[in-house]
């Protein structure tokens, strides 16, 4: 269960947050962080333009934009390492501000290799975002609440890529400087809002003594992860795909293609809030997750067919909806398996698997379709999500309803 008590403060401070306010608060905070980090780690496409007209090529661009990623994968499972040694506020803020400076020095960068060089440090530091913002979820929500916070958390990477979309191109109109300066400024403010205002749940020393040991020892988290990665192939094959797919196969111009895949992401974090809402009311996450996959196979086995028809399009947008429906029940699922004395390093290894395959994806299929067309492509990938479905471990729930389960209090570090 939560905290139901904040620590006293010392004589003549200020009186303490009730809990149950402080696990909101800290919920609202880590979802900023999270929202401050997706923004530069997954929107410098749109600095793509503003970067061509400084005399890049595209595929210079492309690789600049693709260097936070690269970051990322580097250091993920030791900022969880980090987070499990030290606490969530620590990490949040110390990864964050570092990522806040390097962008800062981005923006006075003259030459693509140092630009490219301070995308990879800054992708690297604001990864610490990924392994602690979750981590505080686990420790300062309860089961009953917890798939509806993780949902919330989760809908935090579009908000982060819709932030980049409509401020981006513009801060950029004149040079990529004052782009790369709002984003510096957003991670340096969301590290001071997690050093002042998050509180590092914990647990008591019995409850450590009862998850010190490697969850590892058994298949459970294995098999978490390796079907969320297999989910990953369906949903960035749609994310990647998609506009050119309404564009050149069906007709539409940008602009409306755009539009309606807008309307498509909305759903998705709409899709994952009721996703992590339906897990608290069933008392599991990975039955959920199990149907979700089967969805999936469902609605991609209908692009596979449906090829140029009109109806390909309401598919389309159903599938872009439904792919990224399942991805906060895999991150509550792994805290909760792993517990909190492992759930940092956990969710570090879940964030690497998937976007190590988030970046195989889209030059495989991209080849796929170039040389078979949508239709075998959409059909090759149905293997994923069926295989994903067979590989989550749902009896592991029936054994172990809630292995996170233990004495929480709050402390201040």
């Amino acid at each position: 269960m939560p905290p139901t008590s904040s620590p006293r403060p010392p004589a003549g401070g200020p009186p303490p947050v009730p809990a149950d306010r402080r696990r909101w608060l800290v919920l609202s905070v880590g979802m900023l962080a999270m929202t401050a980090g997706c923004t530069f780690q997954f929107g410098l496409a749109y600095l793509i333009p503003a970067l061509r007209t400084q005399g890049l090529s595209l595929a210079a661009a492309g690789l600049l934009a693709a260097a936070p990623t690269a970051g990322l994968l580097a250091t993920l499972i030791a900022w969880g390492a980090a987070a499990d040694r030290w606490g969530e506020r620590i990490v949040l803020s110390s990864g964050l501000g570092l990522a806040g400076v390097v962008l800062l020095a981005a923006a006075t960068a003259d030459h693509p290799v140092a630009l490219g060089i301070c995308f990879l440090l800054a992708g690297a530091a604001g990864a610490s975002v990924h392994a602690s913002s979750g981590r505080l979820i686990m420790g300062w929500f309860g089961a009953a609440e917890r798939g509806l916070a993780m949902g919330i958390r989760q809908t935090a990477q579009p908000l982060g890529v819709a932030v980049a979309a409509l401020a981006l191109p513009s801060l950029a109109a004149a040079g990529s400087a004052p782009a790369l300066v709002f984003m510096g400024a957003c991670c340096l403010a969301a590290a001071l809002l997690v050093a002042a205002l998050v509180r590092d749940p914990r647990r008591a020393a019995a409850g450590q003594a009862a998850v010190a040991a490697s969850p590892y020892r058994t298949p459970v988290l294995w098999r978490i992860h390796a079907a969320s990665a297999l989910l990953i192939v369906p949903q960035f094959t749609v994310a990647t795909f998609a506009p050119v797919f309404l564009v050149d196969v069906q007709r539409f111009d940008p602009a409306t293609a755009g539009q309606l895949l807008a309307a498509g992401q909305a759903g998705g974090a709409v899709a994952r809030l009721a996703a992590g809402w339906w897990s608290d009311r069933v008392g599991s996450r990975l039955r959920p997750m199990r149907i979700t996959s089967l969805a999936i196979a469902a609605v991609v086995a209908l692009l596979a067919v449906t090829g140029r028809s009109p109806v390909a399009v309401a598919v389309l947008l159903a599938a872009a909806i439904v792919t990224v429906s399942p991805n906060g029940l895999a991150f509550t699922a792994v805290a909760e398996h792993a517990g909190r004395a492992w759930s940092g390093r956990a969710l570090g290894i879940q964030n690497t698997a998937q976007n190590a395959v988030a970046s195989a994806t889209p030059p495989i299929l991209g080849a796929l379709i170039a040389g078979a067309g949508y239709g075998t492509a959409f059909a090759a990938i149905l293997a994923f999500p069926l295989l994903a479905a067979v590989l989550i471990p749902t009896r592991a729930e029936d054994r172990d309803p809630e292995p996170a389960t233990g004495t929480l209090t709050a402390t201040r570090q």
